[in-house]
């Protein structure tokens, strides 16, 4: 499953108007609409969405992990520990990555302006909403 745009291709510029206009400072439902906005105006993409991160008690010594949140388009893995994958790599460091050919419809689909694109929009997430 890929999105689909209803309309016309949005810009970059034009998402992020939109996603400020939906922000309720409710964070799941910020979450839930920002992945259905994504979903419907960036091409080329068959997942788009969140993973929530549950920190472990230090003292029994279990490990971070994300839990699968809100999101769009294909199943996804429910849990996934800091240690394993990029998703992992990129909650240990708090910092996105992006690599060439990691569950995107093909392969080097994301640019540097579209990961500048996705961390605006987690500014905006951010700027919005108590994390």
């Amino acid at each position: 499953m890929q999105a689909t745009t209803a309309s016309p291709a949005l810009s970059y510029r034009e998402i992020l108007q939109e996603l400020s206009g939906l922000m309720t400072g409710r964070w799941l439902t910020d979450l839930a609409n920002t992945s259905a906005l994504l979903f419907q105006h960036v091409p080329n993409i068959n997942w788009v969405g969140f993973y929530l991160t549950e920190i472990m008690d230090p003292v029994t010594a279990k490990e971070n992990v994300l839990w699968l949140g809100p999101f769009q388009g294909l199943p996804a893995c429910t849990l996934i520990p800091f240690s394993k994958g990029v998703c992992g790599s990129a909650a240990t460091n708090k910092k996105s990555v992006r690599v060439e050919n990691v569950d995107s419809a093909t392969v080097g689909r994301f640019t540097m302006k579209d990961q500048d694109f996705f961390e605006a929009v987690v500014q905006i997430l951010l700027e919005k909403n108590k994390f």
